[in-house]
């Protein structure tokens, strides 16, 4: 079992100490220090190199938006945006900057603990309310203006069971739901959404989901 290294970033000490209490009930998950705002959160990562970093947003110093942007441009950290503002925002900026999650404080500690399994895999992963915010704004930004010229054509470079794998991560069904609906391995999941973010250059599932929506590939 390998194990999840993790810092974690917040202004408020009950905060961490709660937040570290959680994680560590999962054996696979270590936090290996904390930093109670961005600079000393881009510090620690620096320090540490831990697998994960969970990030509050709200804090002095630096912000966890511009610790986020510093800390993806500079190492192979994964970013979690832990936050209590469902601000749109604040979302886009967190994406923007890199993050690979956004979930809430209020989201449930197995979600938690999933969320950075997910993400420590190579996965993205948003607080369902954040996703659906993430695809209104998306497609709000997009609903007077067509797709640029030639990115529907990327989906040519797709085979028919890869664009059927796109169509149901869009939906936004997750690799066992997928498996399911097209009667696949998960291990034949993750290898066709492998090929996609190539073949698409895209950084992660997120991103496939507003291409898809981008392209009219889903409504």
């Amino acid at each position: 079992m390998t194990s999840i290294s993790v810092v974690i970033c917040d202004d408020q000490p009950l905060i961490v100490s709660s937040l570290a209490l959680i994680l560590e009930t999962d054996p696979q998950i270590k936090v290996v220090a904390t930093a109670s705002n961005g600079a000393d959160g881009v510090q620690q990562v620096i320090d540490h190199a831990p697998t994960v970093a969970l990030m509050d947003i709200q804090m002095p110093q630096l912000d966890g938006i511009a610790a986020t942007a510093q800390i993806t441009s500079q190492s192979s950290t994964k970013v979690v945006v832990l936050t209590t503002f469902d601000r749109d925002d604040y979302l886009i900026d967190a994406l923007d900057a890199g993050a690979s999650g956004f979930i809430l404080k209020n989201t449930e500690p197995e979600f938690l603990i999933n969320a950075i399994k997910q993400v420590a895999a190579g996965h993205a992963l948003l607080s369902p309310e954040m996703t659906m915010k993430l695809i209104r704004h998306r497609t709000g930004n997009l609903e007077t203006d067509s797709a640029p010229s030639g990115e529907r054509s990327k989906l040519d470079a797709l085979t028919e069971r890869e664009l059927q794998v796109l169509t149901e991560l869009a939906k936004g069904k997750n690799n066992q739901e997928i498996a399911m609906v097209l009667s696949l391995s998960e291990a034949t999941v993750k290898t066709h959404l492998s090929n996609i973010l190539a073949k698409l250059h895209l950084r992660d599932r997120v991103q496939a989901v507003l291409f898809a929506y981008r392209v009219g590939l889903i409504q």
